[in-house]
């Protein structure tokens, strides 16, 4: 039974949308009609502001992680890999959003900070980089993820091989229509 209660568990905590919550609590605003329309840090920075964003970006990051520890939490013997990849399914189809969330990024950040630490340092330091030389995030974001991929194939198991790479095409795949406005130019900058 603890089993599966840690498997509902995560699924519903990466459900829980903060850019959702934040808005609507403190800003009197659903998210969903502003910006972007995406259920993320950085459709809530651009529109509601710096702090917000911030507070966005933690939360969303800290319920990948959190679902990560609820095995041990729950003295359950489910996989924290699979925790992890069940909250990051649930920050991308949420339950209590229509099925229609983020794009992972903080949340598989969150996760991948409880499986792989260094990995997960290297991609911050290539979404930085990237950061502050682009000003575009997804492009950030994208590139942290490969980063942290090609680090996975160097220094981890074949288990986090499997869930970087997994989230790495994720991400790329959630920000197609990000590729296309970087091809064609139009894709908003942070700053």
């Amino acid at each position: 039974m603890l089993h599966i209660s840690s498997l509902f568990l995560s699924y519903v905590i990466g459900s829980i949308s903060f850019a959702l919550v934040i808005g609507k609590l403190f800003y009197k605003t659903d998210i969903r009609g502003y910006g972007s329309g995406n259920l993320g840090a950085t459709n809530v920075y651009r529109v509601l502001g710096k702090k917000a964003g911030l507070i966005v970006a933690i939360a969303d990051l800290l319920k990948g992680t959190l679902a990560c520890l609820l095995p041990q939490i729950l003295n359950s013997a489910v996989s924290p890999i699979i925790c992890g990849l069940l909250a990051i399914l649930g920050h991308v189809f949420p339950v209590f959003a229509g099925f229609k969330g983020g794009k992972a990024v903080a949340t598989a950040t969150g996760v991948l900070l409880f499986l792989t630490p260094l990995g997960t340092l290297t991609g911050f330091v290539v979404f930085l980089f990237t950061l502050i030389l682009s000003k575009y995030v997804s492009l950030s974001s994208m590139l942290a993820g490969i980063a942290i991929f090609i680090y996975s194939l160097i220094f981890e198991e074949k288990v986090i091989i499997a869930l970087s790479f997994f989230i790495s095409v994720l991400v790329i795949i959630l920000h197609r229509q990000n590729i296309k406005r970087l091809i064609s130019g139009t894709e908003n900058k942070l700053w």
